[in-house]
């Protein structure tokens, strides 16, 4: 409900968005009921009204952008074979940008207390904080089968410096970094063209 009584459709997504814009604005330290209710336009007590806490809240965003990404994610390796290969990575790489899961990933070891909350969550594999890592490495050994990626290439570790890499973009550029995405794709494609079998 608003200040004035009127149902507010959506309200979790709205509180999920406003903190996401906060945090990207303000970094985990400005991360409060107060500052996450005033950028969604609500009283503050609806945030305590379906929440017990701020880290259970947190913890309910992080499993939300992650089933998101995960989702988007999980469909990177059927495309193995098709469309150019530092194409394909961008993709999802724009994924991971797009759900702000880096970030979040961020969130959750800057405040400890968080991981307890999602406890259940990565005890049975509902999240899995590695599931860019593990997705883009699916898709590179997808691509090796298919002969576009060497087959002494290692996708596992091409998959961490992939996700390493726009991790500390995202860091040391900020999401809006007008760069981004072209520091990206110069990244992915040094990386790409030392093992593809056209090089």
């Amino acid at each position: 409900m608003s200040p004035r009584g009127v149902a507010i459709p959506d309200l979790r997504q709205q509180l999920f968005n406003a903190a996401e814009r906060v945090l990207q604005e303000k970094g985990p330290a400005g991360l409060t009921g107060r500052a996450i209710t005033k950028e969604a336009g609500c009283a503050t007590g609806l945030l305590y009204n379906h929440f017990a806490d701020l880290d259970t809240f947190l913890a309910a965003l992080l499993l939300d952008r992650a089933g998101r990404a995960g989702t988007g994610m999980a469909r990177l390796p059927g495309r193995a074979g098709t469309g150019d290969v530092v194409d394909n990575l961008m993709d999802g790489i724009e994924v991971l940008f797009a759900g702000n899961l880096l970030a979040l990933a961020g969130l959750a070891m800057a405040r400890p207390s968080i991981i307890s909350h999602l406890g259940e969550a990565l005890a049975d594999g509902t999240l899995e904080m590695d599931a860019g890592e593990r997705a883009f490495a699916a898709y590179l050994r997808a691509e090796q089968e298919h002969g576009r990626i060497v087959a002494d290439a290692d996708a596992e570790a091409l998959a961490l410096a992939l996700v390493g890499a726009a991790h500390q973009l995202l860091l040391t550029r900020g999401p809006h970094a007008t760069d981004l995405r072209d520091r990206m794709r110069r990244t992915a494609t040094a990386l790409i063209d030392r093992v593809t079998t056209q090089a």
